[in-house]
């Protein structure tokens, strides 16, 4: 069977802020068209944030477990864990 990855394929993604220090989840299906409307400033919630960079992805087939991972790294502990498994990538965080 052959996957379509650009209708079946969903994103998180963990950018972090050069300016803030911090990290942001998000949800897509184009993590290199995302990333780029996020340090272009057509994102509100990063827009102040920027310089960001891509310090982590993972793929999903299904949106609904991409979107109940995104939820999970929004929660206190998701971001603890989170930040554990990349605190190599994010100096000084």
């Amino acid at each position: 069977m052959v996957l379509d990855k650009r209708k079946s394929m969903y994103y998180i993604y963990a950018l972090f802020s050069l300016k803030d220090r911090k990290l942001y989840i998000g949800f897509t299906h184009n993590v290199d068209a995302r990333v780029k409307e996020h340090n272009s400033g057509k994102v509100p919630s990063t827009q102040t944030r920027r310089p960001l960079k891509l310090i982590y992805y993972e793929m999903h087939l299904s949106k609904k477990d991409a979107l109940r991972r995104e939820r999970y790294f929004k929660t206190t502990k998701g971001r603890t864990t989170i930040k554990q498994m990349l605190r190599n990538s994010m100096p000084n965080a």
